[in-house]
């Protein structure tokens, strides 16, 4: 028999060794609310259980962002690229201050990785925000399922003999309709994001704010003061803003009566206002458009959009679950339908007939993700010098 001594040298290395560590696994499932069951391994050989909305999203990379997105919150994250956790994970790619979703269904999970700045793993990362997460799971049978039947209420776990009490647990679960989610995520106190002396004074609503938000903002010379979303619109205004926004969020936006009566109030005092995603349906509302829950939604970073005012397509960054009345937007004369999204016709976006707002359902502040759709915090702050002159 023919030796080799690099190779023998070779598996004798730490470089070997660490790569080809074997990891024990513990079984795991997925049970979704009709009954349907799909069998995996629990990720970093932990026991656990986690409910939520199942959901997928078709993002190539990002996942630390998609983790980390509080319009994420309660939903369990069936991510269809093969490879999770490869490019391992980075303190300042985050969008909060702590992971969002409620757990993770992944094909092939990483517990190494090779980008030399990462600072920890995917595994480490998981393991330090306390989330479950399964592996080994044929999330193409899995996507493929939800997107036939719609997203629906699931259940993860490691306790796979126990099929019938799981079944009773996740029937307690409460559906996303109606489900008010943004007290969940918002911030408790209000605080300061930018420059002081900054051009521009922005109050924001949060019912669920990235931070990229924030970064764009700021980098356009605005100083943002962001505010509980159940802040009334005279603390708003107290602060003398050039201009208003309200966030993305999680959750269905009809529940959120404060935020509505907020917008109104924005909209009323001529200032120019701007929403993104749940910012967005929360305008809608405020005009007399009503939301209703889609089968699936759109989670992704490569959904196209046609700018009607332009006559341009955009690639953007979407992760939404509901969406306005198209038909009501229409109808209604005060409003004008601005974007649309090209796979299915609905509403991406909407302005004010005769005042300077305006609103998209889809993430112009994508990291990572297309910057198409980055042009829309410029026509934000033009119409604010416009306004302030």
């Amino acid at each position: 028999m023919k030796t080799y001594p690099f190779f023998m040298f070779f598996c004798q290395t730490e470089i070997f060794k660490t790569y080809m560590k074997y990891h024990k696994k513990k079984k795991a499932l997925v049970l979704l609310a009709d009954g349907t069951v799909f069998y995996g391994k629990a990720v970093g050989n932990r026991e656990g259980t986690a409910v939520g909305e199942v959901c997928f999203n078709t993002g190539m990379t990002g996942y630390q962002e998609i983790f980390t997105d509080p319009s994420y919150f309660g939903q369990l994250m069936v991510t269809t690229n093969a490879h999770i956790g490869n490019y391992g994970t980075h303190k300042d790619e985050v969008e909060s201050d702590s992971i969002k979703i409620a757990g993770l269904i992944v094909k092939n999970f990483s517990y190494e990785y090779s980008r030399p700045d990462a600072d920890i793993s995917l595994l480490e990362f998981l393991e330090k925000n306390n989330l479950f997460a399964i592996s080994d799971v044929d999330t193409r049978a899995l996507v493929s399922y939800i997107r036939d039947n719609g997203a629906m209420n699931a259940l993860i776990s490691t306790r796979v003999d126990e099929l019938d009490a799981l079944k009773e647990e996740l029937k307690k679960v409460p559906s996303m309709v109606g489900l008010e989610l943004a007290s969940k995520v918002s911030t408790e106190e209000p605080y300061y994001y930018g420059e002081e002396n900054a051009k521009f004074k922005i109050s924001a609503l949060d019912i669920g704010i990235k931070k990229n938000i924030l970064r764009n903002l700021a980098k356009r010379g605005a100083y943002v003061k962001v505010f509980p979303y159940n802040t009334p619109f005279k603390e708003l205004e107290a602060w003398n803003p050039d201009g208003y926004f309200i966030s993305n969020g999680p959750g269905d936006p009809e529940p959120l009566t404060e935020a509505i009566s907020t917008a109104k109030e924005m909209i009323e005092s001529d200032k120019p206002l701007f929403g993104i995603c749940l910012g967005h349906q929360v305008l809608a509302l405020a005009n007399g458009v009503s939301t209703y829950k889609m089968h699936n939604g759109h989670r992704g970073i490569n959904h196209p959009i046609l700018n009607l005012v332009t006559g341009k397509g955009e690639i953007t960054s979407q992760n939404h679950g509901f969406a306005i009345n198209r038909e009501e937007t229409e109808a209604n004369k005060d409003l004008e339908i601005t974007h649309l999204h090209l796979n299915d016709n609905t509403v991406a976006g909407i302005k004010m007939k005769d005042k300077d707002v305006f609103s998209v359902q889809y993430h112009p502040e994508a990291s990572p993700g297309p910057h198409d759709a980055d042009y829309l915090f410029d026509q934000f702050f033009d119409a604010i010098k416009t306004s302030r002159n």
